[in-house]
């Protein structure tokens, strides 16, 4: 019988464990974003969380004597942008989504995944994959009830998130495999911080109509006032944004990918129950229909890659 190959230095129980207290850092930290989104733009959200994660990123590698600086920066930039403007795509949708909802749409990001590496990279998609692709296809149309009045346009913001990040982790196996992921998570966090300067600066200096910034105020108003403890959120905003940033990479280092891609949808669950501990928020029975066949498409498309490993995963496992 054929076995997935675990190397001997590979570390699963640790791997698993770091995977879910990243996806559960993340999933609070989404949760509390959404709790503040009418109080304070993703701009602020974005260079004040990165701002107090970077000091403990640097510290970290000046103590564990990891490289800052990347070896491909020209990649490791084009990473960092992708997954900078997947996150806007997702967040920007969170103050008219359930968190729960939005967590399934966006953990699409396998699934698009192994579609475009059969057709861009023309790797080999098991048939368990490509059921996984058709099923989690039809769960999305069925969260997003395309003939239905309750169609949620917002809910595309987590999907073009999903396609992403898929592009961004299609890079990191391509392009990044040989960089330090202190560098990375480094270089994600300046791109954060960059990119929410540019966003306070443009609403400050030119702002939209006041019709038009009305309606999506996280969106499309500057700097607001803090008081001390929303000083104190932003700094645990980072602090948990770091976590994430630093365990996923390592995790997924230090493990089978197809093992910590599995636990990874524990995002999900976290996401429904901070959902449902903060703004009371119970998906309908479609919604859990669709949520399910999103999940079940992702473990497949997951667990497919056991049994066929291409090159590329192989040199990326090895």
């Amino acid at each position: 019988m054929h076995r997935a190959h675990v190397s001997h230095t590979d570390q699963v129980s640790l791997g698993i464990l770091i995977i879910l207290a990243s996806v559960a850092a993340l999933a609070l930290g989404d949760a509390t974003i959404k709790l503040i989104s009418a109080e304070f733009s993703l701009w602020q959200i974005f260079a004040l969380r990165s701002a107090f994660a970077m000091p403990c990123i640097i510290l970290l590698a000046i103590l564990a004597k990891r490289r800052l600086r990347p070896a491909a920066p020209g990649w490791v930039s084009l990473r960092a942008l992708l997954l900078v403007t997947g996150w806007i795509a997702y967040y920007s949708a969170l103050p008219w989504l359930d968190l729960g909802t939005a967590a399934v749409a966006v953990y699409t990001n396998p699934i698009f995944t192994a579609l475009i590496t059969a057709i861009a990279l023309k790797e080999r998609v098991t048939p368990l994959q490509w059921l996984g692709i058709v099923i989690g296809f039809i769960g999305v149309a069925v969260i997003l009830r395309p003939t239905d009045a309750q169609f949620s346009w917002p809910l595309l913001g987590p999907i073009a998130g999903a396609l992403l990040y898929a592009l961004a982790m299609i890079l990191t196996r391509s392009k990044c495999q040989s960089e330090d992921y202190v560098s990375l998570a480094f270089a994600l966090h300046i791109a954060f911080i960059l990119t929410g300067m540019i966003g306070l600066a443009l609403n400050t200096w030119a702002p939209l109509p006041v019709s038009f910034s009305d309606q999506t105020p996280f969106l499309t108003t500057g700097w607001a006032a803090m008081a001390p403890n929303d000083w104190a959120l932003m700094a645990g905003l980072g602090l948990l944004a770091m976590a994430f940033t630093l365990g996923v990479a390592r995790a997924y280092q230090i493990a089978p990918p197809h093992i910590i891609a599995t636990f990874d949808y524990g995002y999900v669950g976290f996401a429904l129950v901070w959902g449902a501990l903060f703004f009371s928020e119970y998906p309908d029975a479609q919604s859990i229909l669709g949520m399910g066949l999103v999940i079940s498409a992702g473990l497949m498309v997951a667990l497919g890659a056991r049994r066929h490993q291409s090159p590329l995963r192989r040199s990326l496992e090895g």
